[in-house]
């Protein structure tokens, strides 16, 4: 099973380290393929909904067909480590071809993506900049792997 992290724009140079680190771990666990699309320009007097469905359309083009879409945002449901552990372990064991996971620019995303989305996930009820959320994901998806396969990194319990 692979895993898709679909990002508007690239990371900046303040988390980028850390972000790269995140990835590098990720990967002991699960395949992950990053994918970055270009920000959507606003030009003066623009509907912010016009640049959520450009960037929509973007993200959109470079999900795969057979991916379980789960776009990110604040009004998503909250998951536990666990929980998300427990998600991606049983997508495995059902043979599932990936997860994709979405997190849109700074208007976030578009009405279309998230009734396209097969889950809605919260990472907080912040409103997060883009690198932090993509950083928060990296790491949980992280934690996930290690939960899965019983190592120590992760000190919380069951529900928490």
């Amino acid at each position: 099973m692979k895993l898709w992290l679909l990002t508007v724009g690239r990371s900046g140079r303040v988390l980028e380290p850390a972000i790269t680190e995140y990835e590098t771990r990720t990967r002991r666990y699960w395949p992950v393929e990053v994918i970055e699309v270009k920000e959507e320009r606003a030009r003066r007097g623009m509907d912010p909904a016009a640049i959520r469905d450009a960037e929509a359309d973007r993200l959109l083009r470079r999900v795969p067909k057979e991916a379980e879409l789960v776009a990110l945002t604040r009004t998503g449901d909250a998951w536990s480590s666990e929980r998300l552990s427990r998600h991606l372990q049983r997508s495995a064991v059902q043979a599932l071809p990936g997860v994709a996971f979405v997190i849109g620019g700074a208007l976030g995303l578009s009405d279309t993506i998230l009734k396209e989305a097969h889950r809605r996930m919260r990472l907080s009820t912040f409103t997060l900049p883009h690198d932090l959320a993509r950083l928060l994901l990296l790491e949980q998806l992280y934690r996930a792997g290690t939960i899965a396969r019983g190592e120590p990194y992760h000190k919380g319990r069951d529900g928490e």
